[in-house]
């Protein structure tokens, strides 16, 4: 299991958290450090939709100007913004044998998908 965000999110470390302590073990892929690839997002664009992918409620996003937001208007635009921008992607992702299967942190969601 691999667990994908920003070690400082709060969303995160509640999804950290939960993993601990239902017996899950995971790795932990840091955005800021490690970067995101376009075929990893491309992978996540499949399972999740590109739109949902994006965090639009984040301060990395909302600082960019009415402009740019519609700028980034399809999968194929999201992605070097999202590559240039690791804060902007909904976090966490959780991947289970290599497939994205969870997006966010749902208590409920993760319990039904994760539970031991």
């Amino acid at each position: 299991m691999k667990l994908y965000g920003i070690p400082n999110c709060n969303t995160v470390k509640k999804a950290q958290d939960w993993l601990k302590s239902n017996g899950n073990d995971f790795e932990f892929h840091d955005f800021k450090k490690k970067g995101v690839t376009a075929e990893k997002l491309t992978e996540w664009f499949n399972v999740f939709g590109w739109e949902k992918v994006i965090n639009r409620a984040g301060l990395t996003f909302k600082k960019l100007s009415k402009e740019e937001q519609a700028a980034i208007n399809s999968a194929d635009t999201a992605i070097p913004y999202l590559i240039n921008n690791t804060s902007a992607i909904k976090r966490p992702i959780v991947e289970v044998d290599g497939k994205a299967v969870l997006l966010g942190f749902k208590e409920d969601e993760y319990h039904s998908l994760l539970a031991k």
